[in-house]
């Protein structure tokens, strides 16, 4: 009878299989897209925006909101509905996008300190819905690395589109914003109505209930499950508390929150401020972020081979740390080199960041209940937002001596 039980449960988790991955390619893609969004659509801030410095102050107000959010979200993340918290988060996404689209639409993309005001309040919304959905979601979604390639693609192509008629880089920013509100729109629904009733999300939400999970009822019950978690369970005596899984994860923690230190120092600010100009022209910021985004995507799928998936915890730690090597050699190259050079460098900033980021989610929580996962991938989410956060303001050094400043 176990034995059947167990064979039923495989086949279970099969089921589905191909739906499950559009679903959660969707909602990767909708849980990074407005971020992504922001970064994309730089080039054309700093045509209507050149003296406020929209790559580097974008992601600072961004930044704070998240971090509060997410620290708010990761203190009180037992007691808080997954499904509430997800949907709300792609609601928020959906018409902070759409504002963005407004605003410009309504001031015919003119300039100002007082439409500069109110993108940054659509831009902090932008953070306070990614800790919403990224805290809850980082354990389901294995596709929301494709976001950042995806939406370079797509702001290359709406570009390209736009690039000769008049008036062509906002034509190309408005379509780029209406195709982003329209996935933030279909994550909702996909979310609501799609996502919890597929076979191998109810299998997962049935095992963390069975383990003491108080957080997926509502998505066991959206599914037509209908389980009961136990208050006072031993599971909840024996779970370990949040300084416990701090102490004891502690290097994973300050891998990540040394990886995003690294990368947002250089990305986005510095490479639409710092490279100076080259053969590219116009092209040149918009295909560096792009060839971050791709070889970030690629690798984050690296991992998956297993001989070359690193999991000693010495050696991540080593490797995060090594990538503070890059800050001097981005000095040099944007000060001496041509853009070959620094295309280079993007790439292995991307490759070095989405491969090590993996590597450390992945092996971080292996040995914990569901509980204690999701607790702990609250909090490692809490740490890449604190690197974010320190990243972009270490950003600004960038700036020191400079006419702009």
């Amino acid at each position: 009878m176990m034995a059947s039980d167990s064979q039923l449960s495989e086949a279970t988790k099969s089921q589905g299989k191909v739906k499950a991955i559009i679903v959660c390619w969707f909602l990767g893609l909708g849980s990074l897209i407005s971020w992504n969004s922001m970064l994309t659509i730089g080039d054309y801030y700093y045509q209507v925006f050149p003296k406020y410095h929209p790559a580097r102050v974008l992601t600072l107000v961004y930044q704070p909101f998240a971090n509060v959010a997410m620290a708010i979200l990761a203190y009180n993340e037992s007691k808080i509905d997954t499904r509430k918290r997800v949907i709300f988060g792609y609601i928020l996404f959906c018409l902070s996008t759409l504002g963005l689209l407004l605003i410009d639409v309504g001031t015919s993309g003119k300039g100002g300190i007082g439409n500069y005001i109110g993108i940054c309040v659509f831009v902090a919304a932008f953070g306070v819905a990614d800790a919403h959905v990224q805290g809850g979601m980082v354990g389901d979604l294995s596709f929301m690395s494709a976001s950042g390639a995806l939406t370079s693609g797509l702001r290359l192509i709406t570009k390209a589109a736009f690039d000769k008629t008049n008036n062509g880089l906002r034509k190309g920013v408005l379509l780029f914003l209406a195709i982003s509100t329209f996935i933030e729109f279909v994550c909702i629904f996909f979310y609501a109505f799609v996502f919890a009733k597929l076979p191998i999300v109810k299998y997962f939400r049935k095992k963390a209930a069975s383990e003491g999970s108080k957080t997926v009822s509502a998505d066991l019950a959206a599914a037509g499950i209908h389980a009961s978690v136990d208050g006072t369970s031993k599971d909840d005596d024996e779970r370990l508390s949040v300084k416990q899984l701090i102490c004891q994860c502690a290097d994973y923690a300050a891998d990540l929150f040394g990886i995003y230190v690294l990368t947002l120092s250089i990305f986005p600010g510095f490479l639409y401020e710092n490279t100076g100009e080259h053969q590219l022209g116009s092209w040149y910021a918009v295909v560096l972020i792009a060839m971050y985004n791709v070889w970030d995507l690629v690798g984050r799928y690296i991992p998956l081979i297993q001989p070359i998936r690193l999991e000693s915890r010495k050696g991540l730690l080593i490797a995060c740390f090594a990538r503070f090597l890059l800050i001097p050699c981005f000095y040099f190259t944007a000060k001496y080199g041509d853009q070959g050079w620094m295309i280079f460098l993007v790439s292995f900033l991307g490759i070095t960041n989405g491969y090590l980021t993996v590597c450390v989610l992945m092996v971080a929580p292996k040995g914990y209940k569901a509980p204690e996962q999701n607790a702990l991938g609250n909090l490692l989410v809490l740490f890449i937002l604190g690197g974010i956060f320190c990243g972009v303001a270490l950003d600004w050094l960038w700036m020191i001596g400079k006419e702009s400043f």
